[in-house]
């Protein structure tokens, strides 16, 4: 018998509407990207998981309407609260008293999806362990490789659904999840699994990127050519049109490794990311550039000319502030790359993984990026919305808009600039993920 109940339909109602400038599935850069599109009062009807409805509101008073520049919000004070008696899992509408409703975050870098723990490791470091010891005794990434590989499906999944839940809680609604643990052929399909299980009970979007060149593992001889003759032949087939990954580092992947492993990832049709620049600029950005890469991340170390490059480009930057922020290391040039003349593509990312950083919250990530990277909290919120939807190539996500999944945030606040400002603390009221109350 086929279901002929309605559909589920959630009202967000006088909600100060925060969304990034352009087309759905656009990427915003330039000018544009330190603007925010603001409507003072909307109601805004989610159906069947999707975006029906954003209807303006006239506000009384001597106040523009309608359509504002972020960062002139008049709206009322955040104190009065919403109605705590309010069943969440039967909820049809939501007043939101004039607090900030923007779209949910888009995480698109994250290594989520691991077993064991780096913590003795990190307190090693803190106390002045150096790191090259800390390898020759096992660990470091092969610490992780370990205990991944000896992890069962079952147990990766359940690791990975716990996280990426934790992470739904703090507002990312899409989570990008990187294999690059297993270095073998059979691992790394087992960390790809893991993710498609892990979507299986998970009410966001999970999208799996193969890492294959990640560390370099020794012990294996010829390995480099081992995965791109056969890992990566059996991933693209389980996996068709996964982005391919690698980490162009001194101790990882070299630049002329990584380009056979892209080469070969051409041949397959298979897009292509790129970890480079983040201790040491290698010459892994104009290549990248040069082959049409669809992002490269990191960027810390990167040249101001290669960055003047990428800023020219259609590829991504990506920057992941929390790995400088733990590893008290430096930082990307954020502003630089966002006032060149063109204006790049910028996203941030948490880069969630552990050992170089261990944080879930992309809400902590905007506010290290405002502080360390020169980014206004304009450029933060579309670098952690629309930008890293248009990257994973989700047309239907990252802004508040009619026909896009209803994946939203309400803040407590009612000014959008609060979500960079504060840290340490959940700004969010409410988490929608697929118009459904988290």
């Amino acid at each position: 018998m086929s279901d002929t109940s309605p559909p589920t339909t959630l009202i967000i109602r006088n909600a100060r509407v925060v969304t990034s400038p352009g087309a759905a599935g656009s990427a915003v850069r330039g000018e544009a990207l330190g603007e925010l599109d603001i409507t003072e009062r909307a109601d805004v009807t989610i159906t069947a998981g999707r975006i029906t409805k954003v209807t303006k509101k006239g506000i009384k008073g001597p106040r523009d309407q309608g359509i504002k520049k972020s960062g002139t919000s008049d709206s009322p004070p955040s104190s009065r609260s919403l109605d705590p008696s309010m069943p969440r899992s039967l909820s049809s509408e939501i007043d939101a008293a004039g607090r900030v409703l923007m779209a949910g975050f888009v995480d698109c870098h994250t290594h989520a999806c691991w077993a064991g723990s780096r913590l003795d490791e990190w307190d090693q470091k803190r106390r002045g362990v150096p790191y090259l010891k800390i390898l020759a005794a096992g660990g470091g990434i092969m610490a992780t490789v370990r205990a991944v590989r000896d992890a069962s499906l079952a147990t990766l999944t359940d690791l990975l659904l716990e996280r990426v839940n934790r992470m739904l809680a703090l507002g990312s609604t899409t989570i990008e999840v990187k294999s690059g643990y297993g270095l073998n052929t059979e691992t790394e399909l087992k960390m790809l699994r893991a993710v498609r299980a892990a979507q299986e009970r998970f009410p966001g979007t999970l999208i799996p990127t193969a890492l294959l060149g990640h560390a370099i593992d020794d012990t294996q001889p010829g390995f480099v050519g081992r995965v791109i003759r056969e890992t990566l032949p059996v991933v693209a087939a389980e996996f068709p049109g996964i982005a391919v990954d690698a980490y162009v580092e001194k101790g990882a992947w070299s630049v002329d490794q990584a380009l056979l492993l892209f080469a070969r990832a051409r041949d397959l049709h298979l897009p292509i990311r790129v970890h480079a620049d983040q201790f040491n600029s290698l010459g892994m950005v104009p290549a990248a550039i040069k082959l049409g890469a669809r992002s490269i991340d990191h960027l810390e170390a990167t040249t101001r000319g290669d960055l003047d490059a990428l800023a020219e480009s259609d590829t991504f930057g990506v920057m992941l502030p929390a790995c400088g922020f733990h590893l008290k290391a430096a930082y990307a040039r954020g502003s630089h790359f966002t006032q060149h003349a063109k204006g790049g593509k910028l996203c941030i990312a948490t880069n969630f993984n552990p050992g170089s950083a261990p944080c879930p919250s992309m809400a902590m990530t905007i506010a290290i990026a405002v502080r360390h990277l020169g980014l206004s909290p304009q450029e933060a919120i579309t670098a952690a919305t629309a930008n890293p939807a248009s990257l994973l190539g989700l047309n239907d996500r990252g802004r508040v808009a009619v026909g896009q999944r209803g994946d939203l945030l309400l803040l407590r606040e009612s000014d959008e600039r609060s979500v960079a400002f504060g840290f340490g603390d959940s700004q969010l009221e409410r988490v929608i993920c697929g118009g459904k109350i988290i």
